[in-house]
């Protein structure tokens, strides 16, 4: 009889290929994320700021404070290219257009998320990371053998990630369905609920044929958005969630002006 202490019902071992990165290839306002494709040995690592707040209560202990966690991401992509045009897949091209000399500044700095990815199951919702970073990128493969050409990736955190919803949907990703759009008669500005299925890798809401920037809505979980209202007119408008998978269909709501 097995002595080994036994794990809840549903458990399953995770593994070590469940991650996936994506690379903002639009703007923060209207982000247009890109997975990474053939990646492996995706390795983020977190790491304190420590200030000294040793005193003599202490007794010659060490006693440090946390003042803030810096991020960086380190992963291997292998290098596909367009043979008709020879460049690159674009997320490549996007890592290699912030190593060149004249990437100085901001046009250095790539916008990333980072999340769990299961090979089954549902993925954790709070398992994923948004972030600001600066690139370094190394050949891995040189011989003269003829190996699959690889780059490694370092990408060094500017400034704290964010903590976002997981945005994987799933391998079996469909289109959102929307159920409830409320409260009937929001007006400009004010803030509405959306619920449904479908919601997690949301990338992009509409509300009367107006797409809303990235920084007027929230994907708050898989069942549920929350989004600022445009400036409209008062009557029955389409709300529209777009993912991975394509639009929804159009949900009928009754707004206010």
């Amino acid at each position: 009889m097995s002595e080994a202490v036994p794990l809840p019902a549903g458990t399953t071992l995770g593994k070590s290929f469940e991650y996936g990165i994506d690379i903002n290839l639009g703007t923060s306002a209207v982000p247009e994320w890109q997975p990474f494709r053939r990646i492996s040995g995706f390795q983020p690592t977190f790491t304190p700021t420590t200030q000294d707040a040793q005193t003599y209560d202490d007794l010659g202990a060490d006693n440090s404070d946390v003042t803030g966690w810096s991020f960086a991401i380190a992963f291997n992509v292998q290098v596909n290219r367009n043979t008709a045009t020879g460049l690159y897949l674009p997320e490549i091209e996007a890592l290699l257009a912030r190593t060149r000399p004249s990437a100085k500044g901001e046009a250095a700095v790539v916008e990333v998320r980072w999340y769990h990815k299961p090979e089954i199951g549902t993925p954790n919702p709070a398992d994923a990371g948004q972030g600001r970073a600066t690139v370094a990128i190394t050949r891995q493969n040189t011989g003269p053998n003829g190996e699959i050409e690889v780059l490694s990736v370092t990408l060094s955190g500017k400034g704290p990630y964010t903590e976002i919803a997981n945005p994987f949907d799933g391998w079996d990703s469909t289109v959102a369905v929307i159920g409830t759009v409320g409260p009937e008669g929001a007006g400009d500005g004010d803030l509405v609920t959306i619920t449904g299925t479908g919601f997690l890798g949301t990338t992009g809401v509409s509300i009367d044929g107006a797409s809303l920037a990235a920084t007027d809505y929230t994907v708050v979980s898989g069942a549920t958005i929350i989004a600022a209202l445009p400036a409209g007119d008062a009557g029955n408008v389409p709300v529209i969630v777009t993912n991975a998978a394509g639009a929804s269909a159009p949900h009928t709501f009754t707004r206010g002006a």
